[in-house]
C-alpha cells in the first residue's frame, strides 16, 4: 500500500480510492484482530498456571478440568469487561466497546478452555500429553496471527510467545509440585 497514494486519494486498479481500502484494513485490525489476539493470548497464557498447578497438585483430571474451566471463564469475563470499559472507541477508532469486549472475552475463553478440555480424559498422563500438544498449537497459532496480520517476524514472535507461556507454565508446575 502506497502512503502517498493514500494521502493524495489516488485510485487502485479496481477504481476504489486506495485510502478506503487501507482504512478498512486498519479498522479490521483495530476492531477485530487486535481484540481477538489479545484475548487469545491472555486465555492461552494466563490459565496455564492454575490448570497445571491443579493437575500436578491433585493428580485429578476432574479437578484440573474444573480449575481450568473456571480460570478460562473467569478470564473471559474479566478480559471482556476490561476491553469494553477501556475506552469508548470514539477517539481511538477501535470500534464499539461492547463488540470489542465480546470479541476479547470470547477469544480469552477459547484460548483458556482449549487446553482444559484434554482433562476430560480420566487418565492423567494422557490428558497432560494432549494438553501440552494443545498449548503448543495455541502458541504457534498466536505467532502465526502476529506474523500474518501485524507483519512480525514469525520466529521472533514464536520465541516471545513460547518464553512467556513457558514461564507461566513453569510457575504452574512448580506451585503444583510443591
Amino acid at each position: 500500500m502506497n502512503v502517498s497514494a493514500i494521502a493524495t486519494g489516488s485510485q487502485t486498479g479496481a477504481g476504489r480510492p486506495e485510502h478506503s481500502t487501507a482504512h478498512h484494513h486498519l479498522g479490521f485490525l483495530l476492531k477485530v484482530i487486535q481484540p481477538a489476539l489479545l484475548g487469545l493470548m491472555d486465555g492461552s497464557i494466563s490459565t496455564l498456571a492454575p490448570l497445571f498447578a491443579s493437575a500436578f497438585a491433585t493428580h485429578s483430571t476432574h479437578t484440573a478440568f474444573l480449575v481450568g474451566s473456571a480460570a478460562a471463564l473467569g478470564a473471559g469475563i474479566s478480559m471482556g469487561f476490561a476491553e469494553a470499559l477501556s475506552d469508548t472507541g470514539e477517539h481511538t477508532g477501535r470500534g464499539h466497546p461492547f463488540i470489542r469486549g465480546t470479541i476479547t472475552g470470547g477469544a480469552t475463553l477459547i484460548g483458556g478452555i482449549m487446553h482444559a478440555l484434554p482433562f476430560l480424559i480420566p487418565h492423567l498422563g494422557v490428558a497432560l500429553v494432549l494438553a501440552y500438544l494443545v498449548v503448543g498449537i495455541e502458541l504457534i497459532s498466536i505467532a502465526l496471527i502476529r506474523y500474518r496480520y501485524f507483519r512480525m517476524n514469525f520466529w521472533l514472535s514464536a520465541l516471545q510467545v513460547v518464553v512467556g507461556g513457558g514461564l507461566v507454565f513453569l510457575a504452574g508446575i512448580l506451585i503444583g509440585s510443591s
